[in-house]
């Protein structure tokens, strides 16, 4: 008997503001399989944000990045939209594959950031980015439950000085997938699209372990 085909949307976000009330100006996403196929992804740069607010752009954590978006647009690599037709898109993708959950790595903030955009550029008449139901899984919170775990995995922080100030192992998108490839020398890109071809990597490592484990970011009782 085959196994029924599940898919997901993956998605990464970089923001400016604040980390409490951060602001989405990229998007990447794509549609996955458990085996990391790709179906469909997009990369968007927000226009509300990345254009409608320049200044507060220059709060933003890898704002060093900001000519080379402008080289990426011109050039037709990234596309500027507003936020409201990402956010459709992300819907209309939802139902078009019948995703059983929407993943990132991270999500807490991911969601949270995205939930701050909509509430900020509707002036609170909407509050929520992704449609009501879909669950969130978050790669952070399930590498937690394995790797951490695992002295392999603890020997390997140790021997190239990942570990955090409380001695335990780092579990950043960049180090896993370094772990997962043996590639040392490799560098996260820091942009959407870019992060979430790395992320879905991770994601399909993780369900090769056939662990039970919690997938959702909150807490199950």
């Amino acid at each position: 008997m085959s196994i029924p085909k599940h898919y997901y949307l993956m998605i990464d976000t970089e923001t400016c503001g604040t980390l409490e009330e951060p602001l989405v100006y990229d998007i990447g996403m794509a549609i996955i399989d458990r085996h990391g196929t790709v179906y469909a992804k997009y990369s968007f740069v927000v226009h509300e944000i990345f254009i409608g607010m320049a200044d507060l752009m220059k709060t933003a954590y890898y704002a060093e990045k900001i000519p080379k978006y402008w080289e990426d647009i011109e050039s037709g690599k990234r596309k500027v939209v507003s936020f409201w037709l990402a956010k459709e898109i992300a819907k209309a993708l939802i139902k078009k594959w019948g995703c059983v959950a929407t993943i990132a790595h991270n999500m807490r903030f991911d969601n949270n950031a995205l939930n701050n955009t909509t509430k900020v550029l509707s002036e609170n008449k909407f509050k929520y980015f992704f449609p009501y139901g879909i669950e969130k899984w978050c790669t952070l919170r399930m590498a937690q439950q394995i790797y951490s775990k695992r002295p392999v995995y603890r020997a390997y922080c140790e021997k190239n000085g990942y570990l955090t100030s409380f001695n335990t192992p780092r579990l950043t998108a960049e180090i896993l997938y370094r772990f997962i490839t043996n590639d040392n020398n490799f560098i996260e890109s820091h942009t959407g699209l870019e992060d979430v071809m790395i992320e879905k990597e991770i994601l399909v490592h993780i369900l090769r372990q056939h662990k039970k484990i919690q997938r959702t970011y909150y807490r199950v009782n």
